[in-house]
């Protein structure tokens, strides 16, 4: 059975400012010396944390030193777009703290989709130290839960062997506007020291059940199967 965590919350506020307060508390204790490879994701959910995270941080931004920004999935739309992963980020979280652009790695999706997608994982392996099978360890990927069960840009229904894909990010076509996006892999995510699913919002109590169960099989129910261990943020009754 896969290996997971439920932390319950009872608002999408409350999930928001539980993970931001864990997560500082975890760069809290980094060696500064060291890269901490972060994935960031899109989303309402994301916005929220983004928030919350930006004023626990407040006058304390050198907690940010170390870390190094990616994205899970990022939209083929230029960065200053309204449906821009990393416009959401950079008004939320990266303006607020001044984070510097050295550690902001963002997904060029303005460029040709395979360009960027090779661009965006050169990136994360100059970076990121790689595990046996040559794939980037990243030290957390945050996810949001779409109301299919899909994470980042991995949505219900790919191939096999195109779901078993070991390239870090890939092109996809979205079964939602906006179609054409970026998303890092399966292999990738499940590589990630920590995973940590904010899951929140009305609609989603099917995907997350079905996802939780055994015999799972939606995109987030792959992750949690690859995985030893993952822990999951939701204010969504399990």
């Amino acid at each position: 059975m896969p290996a997971y965590e439920i932390i319950t919350l009872s608002s999408a506020e409350e999930l928001a400012q539980t993970a931001a307060r864990k997560w500082l508390t975890y760069l809290r204790a980094l060696n500064s010396a060291t890269p901490y490879v972060v994935a960031l994701s899109g989303g309402r959910i994301a916005g929220r944390f983004f928030s919350a995270a930006a004023d626990g941080a407040g006058a304390f931004r050198q907690l940010l030193a170390p870390v190094h920004l990616f994205w899970s999935d990022e939209r083929c739309v230029p960065p200053e777009d309204p449906e821009s992963n990393f416009a959401l980020a950079r008004k939320l979280l990266l303006e607020p703290l001044e984070i510097p652009d050295s550690q902001i790695h963002r997904v060029r999706g303005e460029e040709e989709p395979e360009a960027a997608a090779s661009h965006a994982a050169g990136e994360l392996r100059g970076v990121a130290p790689s595990n046996a099978a040559g794939q980037p360890v990243l030290d957390l990927v945050f996810l949001g839960m779409g109301e299919d069960g899909h994470v980042a840009s991995l949505f219900p229904g790919e191939p096999e062997a195109t779901a078993d894909d070991p390239a870090i990010y890939r092109p996809v076509l979205a079964v939602k506007p906006p179609p054409r996006r970026i998303t890092m892999g399966y292999l990738t995510i499940a590589a990630a020291r920590q995973v940590w699913v904010l899951a929140s919002g009305a609609g989603k109590e099917r995907a997350l059940r079905d996802s939780l169960a055994p015999e799972g099989r939606t995109p987030l129910a792959r992750v949690l199967k690859m995985r030893s261990q993952t822990t999951v943020f939701t204010d969504i009754p399990t």
